[in-house]
């Protein structure tokens, strides 16, 4: 199964959004040819770009699946009126947005819609881009080329501040004789059956590890009394700097 991404010009962020049609149908060949297949079973629009109409997108990826080289329509950290107005015109099959314990903004209105539209939902950065692991504290210094040493929610003060959440994914590790990633994702993976998080990672004891996570069971009371601590811990940081605040939630 193979799922690539359009969206970015010269599929780089910091170069700006290009969604335009010729763009996406140019985008879908060379990943077609690179990845030495003749379908893309999921091709998302990376984000959703204010200068092209969701519905022309939509268009675009609907003819490419009547061409054969895709399967299914994706699209990522969309907001609900763009889910809903690409969703009419050709069929949204999953949507990629970040969702964790560490970030549960999903819950308030893209889920109840995912639900509504039967949409299936694609949690990255599932482990809190590395918080969950319980490997980080306030004392963690990241690299100038690591994405984290920009988020407010990364800098010492915030993750001192958050630590009750690594805490309580800890405690119940220890209980379920497994690690705290395997908590996080067994957590996701108890939210809905139509959830399907993606950690990533270029170790395989981690992949592993990861994997795991399916493994682990969290009963009723497990998950209610998650819930109950997760609405006593008052989270801090944005979880991106502000020059980022365009790209989400269109």
């Amino acid at each position: 199964m193979i799922a690539t991404k359009f969206g970015f010009v010269n599929g780089v962020p910091a170069q700006g959004l290009d969604s335009r049609p010729e763009r996406i149908r140019q985008v879908a060949d060379e990943a077609l040819k690179r990845l030495r297949t003749d379908r893309i079973d999921l091709f998302y629009q990376h984000r959703v770009d204010p200068n092209v109409p969701v519905e022309d997108v939509a268009g675009t990826v609907k003819d490419l699946i009547a061409a054969g080289k895709v399967k299914h329509f994706g699209m990522s950290e969309a907001g609900t009126d763009s889910i809903r107005r690409a969703h009419a015109v050709q069929p949204v099959a999953a949507l990629q947005s970040e969702y964790s314990m560490f970030w549960r903004e999903p819950e308030l209105e893209i889920l109840p819609l995912l639900e509504e539209l039967g949409i299936g939902f694609v949690p990255f950065a599932p482990l809190g881009k590395g918080f969950l692991t319980g490997k980080l504290d306030p004392k963690t210094v990241f690299p100038k080329d690591d994405f984290r040493s920009t988020v407010p929610r990364f800098q010492a003060e915030a993750l001192a501040a958050n630590q009750a959440l690594v805490d309580l994914v800890k405690a119940i590790a220890s209980e379920k004789s497994c690690t705290p990633a395997q908590i996080a994702l067994a957590w996701l993976l108890a939210q809905k059956p139509w959830i399907v998080p993606i950690p990533g990672t270029t170790k395989l004891h981690r992949l592993e590890e990861n994997l795991g996570g399916a493994d682990v069971i969290l009963t009723q009371d497990d998950l209610a009394r998650i819930e109950r601590s997760l609405n006593d811990i008052p989270l801090q940081g944005a979880r991106y700097p502000a020059s980022y605040q365009n790209l989400i939630n269109r």
